[in-house]
């Protein structure tokens, strides 16, 4: 009898073995290809290597950023579908660690019959009381479980990185159209400055001291003008409307904003590359996602292992309810079976292998989502230095411009130069204007995409996310 236990044993012994293996870490995922660089390769200052900075959003101390933000983290439909996303998954989490506790079921039934040779009736009620419990021998139902706890987190983290990019998306938004409007004005006051010069010309035209080509040419300027702020107040107007959106809101186009383009020239702290695996919640979410594909290959794995089910039950059955559960009637029962999956045309082992594969491919999903990360920072590191310099450059050259402009003007009207000049001056002067609001814009556009890609909440983290 001894001989005939220790195959079994030994069986047994190397499906619990096999069942028990652990993955690797986080870290060690990541330091098993390739080591990670000790700082940015395009940060030339050594100074703003500090922790990243949360709060980012109250840097621009204006009530009306602020309350848009609000507005669109309770009102923004995509959000709100997230949210209810991360519920979902919630109590499907609930749902499935219920599979680790006993089920017990209560089912009743009660009829009446005829039969007409005698004529009777008859009465009859019974019930019946289940329990039923599959124990977790190998840790599959437990496996089920962490996958998707796994994946309840990994909607969680998903959820704040949308949160954060909604509220990049709503400052960006503001900022567009603080820059729409700008570039609006500047449209006008080069109409205003197309019709004083059209005046003028107009005026020697007919005092015999300028040519019909110079009344034609700036015709046709102030003509262009006019056509740019037509063009402009359209680009304005949707610039609102993409904002409006993203506060839940009708696309009325009405919203009204009154602030100016703030000049961000103060250092980042943009912190380390090892500090931005755990501090992005996208990589987060994908960790947690490559987590989760190891713990459905581990319940692939125990599924070709025996299952060890129990089921009791009680029940009677009597002609009158109120004999129902007589303690001289009782009828009950007690089960324990063991099964084991011995033939299945290789179903089981295939399923095995598809998430084997499916952790393989979730982790160059990590992977190519880590990378993209270092590359975003990265790059809007190399941005900001660029803008940096553009902007200076720019500023220069609209002082310069601007100057130029009035001298060929002056000079004109002496006669010194043709009206040719003049407008290529005032080309310049304008495209300089252009270039300098468009410059500051990127600038805050980008040092917002770099407060993102380094993982910067744009408020006061809470405790419980950092304990998280």
């Amino acid at each position: 009898m001894n001989g005939q236990l220790k195959p079994s044993i030994v069986a047994l012994s190397m499906l619990f073995i096999g069942a028990c293996t652990t993955s690797p870490t986080q870290q060690e995922r990541v330091q098993q290809l390739e080591t990670l660089p000790s700082n940015w390769q395009q940060n030339s200052s050594k100074e703003i290597v500090a922790v990243v900075a949360d709060n980012w959003l109250q840097q621009l101390e204006n009530p009306q950023v602020f309350a848009l933000v609000e507005q669109a983290l309770k009102y923004n439909q995509a959000l709100l579908q997230a949210g209810f996303d991360v519920a979902i998954k919630q109590q499907q989490l609930l749902a499935t660690g219920a599979a680790l506790w006993p089920s017990l079921d209560l089912s009743a039934r009660t009829s009446r019959s005829k039969d007409n040779r005698p004529v009777s009736y008859n009465n009859a009620s019974s019930a019946d009381i289940g329990l039923s419990y599959e124990v977790d021998l190998w840790g599959k139902l437990s496996a089920a479980e962490r996958q998707a706890n796994l994946e309840y987190l990994a909607e969680k983290a998903s959820f704040e990185q949308a949160r954060q990019q909604l509220v990049a998306d709503v400052v960006s938004g503001w900022f567009n159209v603080i820059t729409a409007q700008q570039l609006l004005e500047l449209y006008k006051q080069r109409e205003k400055i197309a019709e004083q010069n059209l005046s003028i010309i107009e005026s020697g035209y007919r005092q015999g001291l300028n040519e019909a080509l110079d009344v034609y040419l700036t015709r046709n300027e102030l003509n262009t003008e006019r056509s740019n702020i037509a063009e402009q107040q359209a680009t304005l107007t949707e610039s609102i409307r993409v904002l409006e959106r993203l506060t839940g809101e009708y696309p009325k186009g009405a919203l009204s904003v009154d602030a100016d383009l703030p000049l961000l020239d103060n250092p980042i702290p943009i912190g380390l590359p090892s500090e931005l695996i755990t501090r992005k919640p996208s990589l987060m979410a994908s960790w947690y996602q490559l987590l989760s594909t190891d713990a459905g290959l581990a319940y692939a794995h125990k599924q070709r292992f025996p299952s060890l089910n129990l089921t009791a039950s009680l029940g009677d059955s009597t002609d009158r309810v109120s004999d129902l559960f007589s303690p001289s009637s009782l009828a009950w029962s007690l089960v324990g079976s063991i099964a084991m999956p011995i033939f299945d045309g290789g179903r089981l082992a295939a399923n095995e292998e598809q998430a084997r594969l499916t952790v393989k491919r979730q982790e160059q999903v990590y992977l190519e989502s880590l990378y993209d990360a270092f590359s975003d920072v990265e790059n809007a590191i190399t941005q900001e230095q660029s803008l940096q310099q553009r902007y200076e450059k720019t500023l220069e050259a609209q002082t310069n411009a601007i100057t130029a402009e009035q001298l060929s003007f002056e000079q004109y009207q002496s006669g010194l130069v043709d009206y040719t000049t003049v407008l290529d001056a005032q080309d310049r002067s304008f495209t300089a204007q252009n270039s300098v609001i468009n410059i500051k814009n990127q600038l805050i556009l980008n040092r917002i995409k770099l407060h993102i890609a380094l993982g910067g909440d744009f408020s006061e983290p809470n405790q419980e996310s950092e304990e998280q």
